[in-house]
């Protein structure tokens, strides 16, 4: 009998998240989408987790794979769940979020009537303890763009790639990193795949995703120790663009600035307190040294940007902030809003 046919399949790192996994799994499982396989990677969490994988594998013997392993982070388990994948494209969802019905198939028709490299859905950020809607992102309708033609637009995607599917074969034959960085390996991870795509990124532009915002994330608690491994990851990306998609030079400048001088500053600055002004000069200068298009990107201007997504403006923003050495009493208002007003611009 001819082996069923994989449209997409889901990796899910799972790692000490016994509360969580049960609303993840179900969620996947009814999806409307019915040739879909689940690749749920056992990250040798010390809970429950793989009892409750055996019990959905013994379930679900046509959906559910599992990787049982000893722990070595999201990144080693992000590739050995590629590595077996047999969808025509990769999804990924986190173990403690949970996607609507609609999730696979909304993201897998996209990506295939369109003969895309990438779909890209929605989310809503849903505080873990109150329930609460925090923001409802990338729902905004947006045209779809060519990587070769605007990779200017690179810029409008979040750094996640769970609201996100990858042509399978892209993923498969991706570069791999030396020394992964100890956070922001999502965004890393999206470097290596740009590096390969050539073709199109379409958009649905509803929310599919209910990601869970914990308090004492991990994304939210960079500590400086941590920079080193970011600046050596982003250096050897750098790397492979030179040698292989010098094209997108400008774009990964851009994109540099956007996610270490903006986001990453910003994360630093609610751990850190005053020496958050060390922590700006120290990536100012490693932007300087390596990626120093970022002062006059050409996707970092008025006018690009006004013909773009609102994010871009929001970027330009934040660039001239920077450039007038404005970023310390930026973040604090920033901090502001967040805290007091209950406003969050996400970058």
């Amino acid at each position: 009998m001819e082996e069923k046919r994989i449209a997409l399949s889901i990796i899910v790192p799972c790692y000490k998240v016994e509360k969580y996994l049960p609303k993840c799994l179900d969620s996947l499982m009814g999806q409307t989408l019915g040739n879909i396989e689940a690749i749920c990677i056992n990250d040798g969490s010390p809970d429950n987790c793989i009892n409750i994988l055996r019990d959905y594998e013994s379930r679900y013997p046509d959906k559910i794979v599992v990787i049982d392993k000893p722990n070595e982070g999201v990144w080693r388990g992000r590739w050995d769940g590629i590595a077996i994948a047999r969808g025509e494209y990769i999804g990924f969802l986190d173990s403690d979020d949970y996607v609507v019905p609609t999730f696979a198939e909304s993201l897998y028709s996209a990506a295939k009537d369109n003969d895309a490299d990438i779909a890209v859905c929605g989310f809503d950020r849903i505080e873990l303890e109150t329930g609460r809607v925090v923001s409802r992102e990338m729902v905004k309708p947006r045209p779809s763009f060519a990587i070769d033609e605007e990779p200017g637009r690179l810029l409008e995607l979040n750094g996640a790639p769970w609201n996100k599917c990858f042509k399978a074969e892209t993923l498969k034959h991706m570069r791999n990193l030396k020394n992964p960085p100890t956070v922001l390996d999502d965004l890393a991870f999206h470097l290596l795949a740009y590096c390969d795509l050539h073709g199109k990124v379409v958009f649905v532009p509803k929310s599919l995703i209910c990601y869970m915002v914990r308090t004492g994330s991990i994304i939210n608690t960079v500590r400086e120790s941590q920079i080193d491994s970011i600046f050596a990851a982003f250096l050897e990306i750098k790397d492979y663009y030179k040698a292989s998609r010098p094209d997108l030079l400008a774009a990964l400048d851009a994109i540099a600035f956007l996610h270490l001088g903006i986001s990453l500053v910003f994360r630093l600055s609610s751990s850190r307190g005053k020496e958050i002004n060390y922590d700006i000069e120290r990536i100012t200068r490693f932007l300087d040294d390596n990626f120093s298009t970022w002062r006059r990107s050409p996707y970092i201007n008025m006018r690009y940007s006004a013909s773009k997504d609102a994010s871009l403006l929001r970027v330009c923003i934040a660039q001239k902030i920077y450039r007038m050495h404005l970023m310390r009493p930026f973040l604090y208002l920033y901090s502001f809003m967040i805290g007091k007003l209950h406003i969050d611009i996400k970058w």
